[in-house]
Order: C-alpha cells, then sequence, then structure tokens
C-alpha cells in the first residue's frame, strides 16, 4: 500500500495552513486524513499541548496515521464529529480542515471502481463496511430515479437517455463492472468528450452511494457547534454542487444562500467570509493534476 504523499499529494497545502492560523497550543481536525499529508503539515506547527483529531471511513488510509501523541485518528464518516469530538474531549475546537472528493489513491485502485480508466467492480464505496455500492444502484433504481440522481449529482446532459440505456442493458445482464458501465452507456456517449462525460455519470453514482452532499451539509452544520468563536473553517471543493453549498454556509449561514436575521436585524449566520476562494497556481497543477478544479475557501467563526 502506498503511504504518505505517493497515496495522495496534499492540495493547495500551504494556503490550508495559513488559512487555519494555527496556535501552537490548539486543538483542529482534519475531517478527510487520506494520505496524511495535510495532517502532517499541521502538526509540524503545533506545540506539545496542540492536539489533532484527524477522521476517515476509508480503511486504505488508516495506515497512513503517524505515530504521535497529539494525534488521534478517528475511523468514521465526519458526518459523526460532534459525537467523537465530544467523546474525545475535545470541544471546542480551533479549526477545522476539510479535502473533499475522492484521493489520487482511490483514483488509481482499480478495486475500488471510482475510475474511468480501469476496469474494476462496480464498487465506490469509501467505506467499504457499507452494504449500498454503485452495482446495487444502477441494477435496482428505476429509470426516473437514476435520471434525477444523473443530472443533480453529475450535470449529466441527457440524464434521461443515460438512465434509459443503463435500465436496457441491465435487462439481459447484472451491470457489475466499471467497463460494463461504459459499454451500457455508450450508445448515448457523445464522441466530442467521452471521458469528461464518462466522469459526470461516475461522479454522480459515487455521490449518490456515499450519500456525499449529505455528510457534507452535516459536516458545516456542525462546524458552527464544534468551533469556538475566532477559530476557522478550511474547506477544499473539487465540483460546484460541493463549493455551491460551502460558499452558500460560508456567507450566509444557509445552504440555499438565504442570509436570515434576527427581530433586530442581526445576521444570525455563524461565520464571516475571509477573501474569496483560493486556487491553486499553474505550477501546483502542473505537479499535481488533481489540484486543477480546487477551490479553497476560509471562514472565521463569528
Amino acid at each position: 500500500m502506498r503511504t504518505g504523499s505517493e497515496y495522495h499529494e496534499p492540495v493547495l497545502s500551504q494556503a490550508c495552513i495559513e488559512g487555519l492560523s494555527l496556535r501552537p497550543d490548539g486543538i483542529y481536525a482534519d475531517v478527510t486524513f487520506g494520505g496524511g499529508g495535510h495532517s502532517r503539515a499541521i502538526l509540524e506547527r503545533l506545540g506539545p499541548k496542540g492536539r489533532l483529531i484527524a477522521f476517515d471511513r476509508d480503511s486504505d488510509a488508516w495506515a497512513n496515521a503517524p505515530r504521535d501523541d497529539r494525534f488521534t485518528l478517528v475511523k468514521s464518516d465526519f458526518r459523526w464529529l460532534t459525537n467523537h469530538l465530544r467523546f474525545l474531549k475535545a470541544l471546542p475546537i480551533d479549526g477545522l480542515l476539510a479535502d473533499l472528493g475522492v484521493s489520487s489513491h482511490q483514483f488509481d485502485q482499480g478495486n475500488r471502481g471510482f475510475s474511468i480508466r480501469f476496469d474494476g467492480p462496480l464498487d465506490m464505496r469509501m467505506d467499504r463496511r457499507a452494504k449500498r455500492t454503485a452495482a446495487d444502484l444502477v441494477n435496482s433504481w428505476d429509470e426516473e430515479r437514476l435520471s434525477n440522481t444523473l443530472k443533480a449529482y453529475g450535470e449529466v446532459d441527457g440524464a434521461r437517455r443515460v438512465a434509459k440505456a443503463i435500465v436496457s442493458a441491465r435487462a439481459s445482464h447484472r451491470i457489475a463492472t466499471t467497463q460494463q458501465l461504459i459499454e451500457a452507456i455508450a450508445p448515448v456517449t457523445p464522441r466530442k468528450d467521452e471521458s469528461g462525460f464518462r466522469a459526470q455519470v461516475f461522479q454522480a453514482l459515487r455521490i449518490a452511494v456515499n450519500d456525499e452532499l449529505g455528510s457534507l451539509e452535516a459536516l458545516l452544520k456542525q462546524s458552527a457547534e464544534v468551533i469556538r468563536p475566532g477559530g476557522r473553517l478550511v474547506v477544499i471543493s473539487y465540483h460546484s454542487l460541493e463549493d455551491r453549498l460551502v460558499k452558500n454556509w460560508m456567507r450566509a449561514g444557509a445552504f440555499d444562500g438565504e442570509e436570515k436575521k434576527d427581530l433586530y436585524g442581526n445576521r444570525l449566520r455563524p461565520f464571516d467570509q475571509q477573501g474569496k476562494a483560493i486556487q491553486p497556481t499553474a505550477a501546483e497543477v502542473s505537479t499535481n493534476p488533481r489540484a486543477r478544479s480546487a477551490r479553497l475557501r476560509i471562514a472565521q467563526r463569528r
């Protein structure tokens, strides 16, 4: 198994560290541990009394945990953030970092089913303890539900045609591998951008399998409860669905972007956004292509 930076090159690492405005004796959460690149960068700047609580539901990531008395790895989805931090007596925290999406390691492992480049089981589970796979979705959901998922989570053009093609293909055999899914949607795949189109379909199924947007909403809501006033929320997103939720939450404290006020006209948003979204430099993208679509947003607890 690959570890460290070979597992996943941390994106916008320096900007994340600066965004967290680290205190040497502070308590921080890295809710997307992965290869541990961001966690190691945080630990390098913490003093002996500092603490870092990391989360990851992918068992492949657990072997990357550093041996450090200041570090704790929670083998769980970050949607249960508050409960775990309370159990660890780590409330409130001084900052939270989330690097969303799929790690380079997950994309590079054909047996995980995330990538359009390799044939393998149509799995896509980030937590392999979960029961439902992408194969279960494409073989059991009706055409309307598949179409709605493809449109909402993948922004797939012609989502209805794609869903119909999947339903037609599975009538003769179960769609059990990534290659079988690619073949199932081949009749409706545009020749102009085959890879991009397939990636959108895979993204939609992956988000649905892992309830990624549900987990993100739960995380953002809890961030207002667990981060102390003056603490920082730092989030990297990779597609418009994630970024919209993050941006609206930081700006308005509401996922629809509509800021609420109390009876006296006071704003109820829990955070103040710090500057504009940060994008990787051309130099970083050239060495780490995964960073290409990254958007980093930073907010401070009011």
